[in-house]
């Protein structure tokens, strides 16, 4: 993998030479290209403009280009001043070198041919020698504010694509083109399922009743699953004082983050809550608790709120109002394996039914990094071990993931897999030593002493907002019977037929199924078109043979046609798929 992060790294070099080569982009400012997951990006500020059509002569120079790039050599600068003068009138890079300087670090600088950037290394040794020509191509276009602040100045974004060989970008392209077809923005239109208003603001979603519903069916799937393990529901407000926070340590690490309320009948500085779990700790703290008492499992699915940058709202799958499928248990240390065990049990059967396989990394802390966490080391360490421990216990195989750990603690993240390979980490398990000493939770012991509860936070679907995107776009909006917001809709062929059309309605609805007729004002034609749009999984069409027959001809939305049923056939069929949660 290093490997490949150091040619993608070199393919942002290369792309920012090959848009200065032109005459047209020859004053363009360049200010970062970085590795990014698939590929990389560089930020330029353009003065003459540049369009999607210009990717592709841009692409093609790059390969002109890299062939002559037969090293990439270093160069360590004494001062900031000497390294600035290899970017004259360029902001951003004079702003780079002036922060390496400040936090006391060497500037280097990289070259190859006849381009050379500010840079900390990792490259390919030999360009031309070490990256395929057919490996990688320029993707799009966007908007990106530098240090994605929207006060500084907007920059043009080059994203690229970068594999290894030819045949891993191909699969990529493939795979990104059929995600495109299920782009949640439009299947979430077309389907009726939530929308965005200018008046409420970006990044806030609202659900429609069809919307609505589908939520409220996760959350009620996730109850079922975790209800016979002790979980208990509560409540927590959508703001807190501002000293929660600072008490937790989330303050420290996420002030940018955080939306701040002003009130004018009290000095206390109220912020709307970034997360839920210092509030969950105050539960816990509301009264004496004793060995007796635990474990206590805190259940709450709340809306949190995230100051995100504009450029990075995108739909479901980054939104600033986050509703949490969130809980968190309070425990003995050598309580610990089991109610991790337990949530491993959950979060199988949910993905399982969803028809996503899991994959595990154990996120562990970063070594070189240790000012980013919070705690013992210590502590850390016994996090680790613990999970490490409950893992083997499983027999399940895992990855490890340096540096992707929450900062109060270690977390098994699952990975879950969609139905076009897209990986997406949503459920995790997580030690928390730190939030029950900085609260000063307590429980009294077996034998009288006060001891520490350990904190365990775990989510199965995590953001309801973003697992839904992402769930829309796995089923490509055809939603399994059980999940479908309608999952019959009975179409007269004409007026004639309407009568008949409420009888069945009747009875689908008599048997608990979510069911709608729609009006004979449209032709038929357009009529089943609609409902195929929208997905729905059965279309029920009523005639003069159904009518003879007191039959339904029933249509699937993937499997297309079916034999004529009895109503009664119809709705044993349905209630099925809705037990075995099948489609």
């Amino acid at each position: 993998m290093e490997n490949l992060d150091h040619k993608r790294h070199t393919l942002a070099h290369l792309l920012a030479a090959a848009v200065l080569s032109f005459d047209e982009w020859k004053e363009a400012q360049l200010a970062i290209g970085p590795v990014i997951e698939n590929g990389f990006y560089y930020d330029i500020k353009f003065v003459n403009p540049i369009r999607e059509a210009d990717l592709g002569r841009i692409e093609k120079r790059m390969k002109k280009i890299l062939p002559n790039w037969k090293k990439m050599e270093g160069k360590e600068w004494g001062n900031g001043a000497d390294a600035k003068s290899v970017f004259p009138g360029n902001p951003f890079k004079d702003e780079i070198i002036d922060d390496i300087v400040k936090a006391g670090g060497t500037i280097t600088t990289y070259k190859a041919g006849s381009f050379e950037d500010v840079c900390r290394g990792g490259h390919c040794e030999n360009p031309a020698a070490e990256i395929d020509a057919e490996s990688f191509k320029l993707s799009k276009l966007a908007g990106a504010y530098w240090r994605g602040d929207e006060k500084n100045p907007q920059l043009t974004r080059i994203y690229g694509l970068a594999f290894g060989t030819k045949e891993e970008l191909t699969a990529y392209v493939t795979m990104m083109e059929e995600a495109e077809k299920r782009d949640h923005r439009k299947l979430g239109q077309e389907m009726d399922l939530f929308t965005f208003s200018p008046l409420v603001g970006s990044g806030l979603p609202m659900f429609t009743p069809r919307g609505t519903l589908m939520r409220q069916l996760i959350i009620d799937f996730v109850w079922d699953l975790m209800k016979p393990y002790g979980y208990q529901r509560v409540w927590s407000p959508h703001m807190a004082n501002v000293d929660l926070y600072k008490t937790s340590g989330h303050f420290d690490k996420f002030a940018d983050d955080i939306f701040y309320i002003k009130s004018k009948k009290t000095e206390t500085q109220f912020i709307m809550k970034p997360m839920n779990c210092p509030h969950h700790t105050q539960i816990y703290a509301s009264k004496p608790r004793s060995y007796r008492d635990l474990p206590l499992r805190f259940s709450e699915v709340a809306t949190v709120y995230r100051d995100e940058n504009t450029g990075q709202l995108a739909g479901l799958t980054r939104v600033r109002s986050i509703s949490q499928d969130d809980a968190h248990i309070f425990c003995r240390m050598d309580q610990v394996k089991a109610e991790v065990k337990g949530i491993y049990e959950i979060v199988s059967k949910f993905y399982e039914a969803l028809g996503m396989p899991l994959k595990i990394r154990l996120s562990v802390d970063d070594p070189a990094h240790p000012e980013k966490y919070l705690g013992s080391k210590e502590n850390w360490k016994n996090a680790v071990a613990s999970f490490e421990e409950i893992l083997k216990e499983l027999g399940k195989e895992y990855e490890i993931g340096v540096g992707e750990a929450a900062f109060y603690g270690p977390k098994i993240d699952f990975i879950a897999q969609d139905a076009i390979g897209r990986q997406w980490q949503l459920a995790t398990a997580q030690i928390d030593f730190n939030q029950p000493e900085r609260f000063q939770l307590e429980y009294t012991s077996e034998d009288g002493k006060k001891e520490r509860p350990v904190m365990v936070h775990r989510a199965i679907s995590g953001s309801l907002e973003r697992f839904m995107g992402i769930i829309i776009e796995h089923y490509a909006g055809h939603f399994p019977t059980w999940l479908s917001p309608v999952q019959a809709r009975v179409i007269a062929i004409s007026e004639k037929f309407q009568g008949y059309g409420e009888e069945v309605l009747k009875k689908l609805q008599a048997a608990g199924l979510r069911a709608e007729l729609v009006g004979s004002d449209e032709t038929l034609g357009k009529r089943i078109r609609a409902a195929q749009v929208e997905k729905i999984p059965y279309v029920l069409v009523v005639g003069e043979e159904e009518v003879r027959a007191s039959s339904i001809s029933v249509r699937h939305s993937t499997k297309g046609d079916l034999k004529t049923m009895s109503v009664a056939d119809i709705v044993e069929r349905i209630q099925k798929e809705i037990a075995e949660k099948s489609s």
